[in-house]
């Protein structure tokens, strides 16, 4: 059983939480590439509880500071871009992306106090679609070389929404491997649909093992033909997961972003290594996503729920966006999901693993310490065996070597 003090640590994330300086240690999705394209006005927004401005600076380059102007606390976000960087439209000081204040055309002339102010700025790194934040202390460390995060522009897909609640219990949903038997689960299967498996076996066998990279998860349910599914997905902490996602050549990533603590978003990846995405991802994703990135079923409309649907069609009554039934069951658990009333079973086991893992790395940073998984060391920014994959596989094959032996190009059997 999780502990109230054990439930705030890995909850609580906001400035000068112990939660919130080990997400700090690693680079952050702060916004898409798509919602600051080049020439773009500034954004605000909110992350790990800090109020923040985005913008572009006449070169394209990236920045983060400070929402509020270090003069009398004017919003940046409706600033000019001009001069090499940021300029508050209150009394005209003028900010880089490095949070240097370049100019302060009100103060008298020879004035030299410009020199003296320092704005709130975070270093950005643009990435896979992403724009990513380190919000921590010194030198930022390396941003892992994830395959996805190298994949050309046609063979990705990136967006996020807006969650109700916590990033924890977002985070917790993807180490659960079970509830794809129950919550995603569709009443009837035809003789080609790959999702079958779901219902043969609805009580996976489940193997948590700790790596370099976090924790490698699988899920293997036995098929009626002696055959086993066995799908492989991966917890990168603090907040990140990479699973098949049903993509025959590459697999998917969810990224956990808090936005405080009783609300984030959900960053979404896709990526093939051999052929492009094409055109159907972002048709999905565009009907079930508004402008806004909310989702098109929210709690306010009880995520258009139909009993007559439950009844001959899903079990879940809400369709096949498997997003909105996520993100039913994890807003349903509350902002912030009491863990100390928990019956933590055997289909936990991965949750049980990475909440372990995420402590420790908290012990880290209160040590003074780097947490294992911030890379700063070039030679260690390698990810060969971040596998993610699912294969259907002969009974009398070894699951825990099979994917080693098969290139990353190559599936057996359907993903799913």
């Amino acid at each position: 059983m999780t502990s109230q003090e054990e439930n705030e640590l890995l909850t609580h994330t906001g400035p000068g939480t112990p939660g919130g300086d080990l997400m700090r240690r690693f680079w952050q999705p702060v916004a898409l590439y798509d919602e600051l394209p080049t020439g773009s006005a500034p954004i605000p927004v909110r992350l790990l509880g800090q109020d923040l401005v985005l913008f572009r600076d006449e070169r394209g380059q990236p920045g983060l500071l400070g929402l509020h102007c270090a003069h009398r606390g004017a919003d940046l976000s409706y600033g000019r871009i001009e001069d090499g960087g940021l300029r508050c439209i209150y009394h005209g000081w003028l900010y880089d992306v490095h949070g240097r204040c370049l100019e302060q055309p009100g103060e008298p002339a020879g004035s030299t106090f410009h020199e003296r102010i320092r704005q709130t700025a975070y270093a950005c790194i643009e990435q896979c679609g992403l724009i990513f934040a380190y919000l921590g202390p010194g030198q930022p460390p390396l941003l892992p070389a994830y395959e996805f995060l190298s994949a050309p522009k046609e063979r990705r897909f990136a967006t996020k929404y807006f969650q109700e609640c916590n990033y924890l219990q977002g985070n917790e949903g993807n180490l659960d491997q079970t509830h794809f038997s129950f919550l995603h689960r569709r009443l009837h299967y035809g003789p080609e649909d790959h999702g079958a498996y779901v219902i043969e076996d609805v009580a996976p066998t489940l193997e948590p093992e700790e790596t370099d990279f976090g924790i490698r998860v699988y899920s293997v349910r036995h098929l009626r033909s002696g055959r086993n599914h066995v799908k492989i997905s991966n917890f990168l902490p603090p907040n990140v997961a990479a699973f098949s996602g049903g993509i025959r050549d590459g697999y998917s990533v969810h990224y956990h972003v808090p936005i405080d603590d009783t609300h984030h978003w959900k960053y979404l990846l896709h990526f093939s290594r051999s052929a492009p995405l094409g055109e159907r991802t972002g048709q999905v994703f565009g009907a079930e996503l508004g402008p806004d990135y909310r989702l098109r079923l929210t709690k306010a409309n009880r995520y258009l729920q139909d009993r007559e649907e439950m009844k001959a069609a899903t079990f879940s009554g809400m369709g096949d966006f498997f997003h909105a039934q996520d993100a039913c069951v994890t807003e349903g658990a509350g902002t912030i999901q009491d863990r100390t009333g928990e019956h933590v079973a055997y289909s936990d086991r991965a949750i049980v693993v990475a909440r372990k893992i995420l402590l420790q790395a908290i012990r880290d940073v209160q040590a003074g310490r780097d947490p294992h998984y911030v890379i700063r060391d070039e030679s260690e920014n390698l990810f060969p065996e971040l596998v993610a994959r699912a294969d259907e596989l002969s009974g009398d094959v070894d699951w825990h070597e099979h994917w080693k032996t098969v290139p990353k190009h190559q599936h057996v059997g359907a993903p799913a």
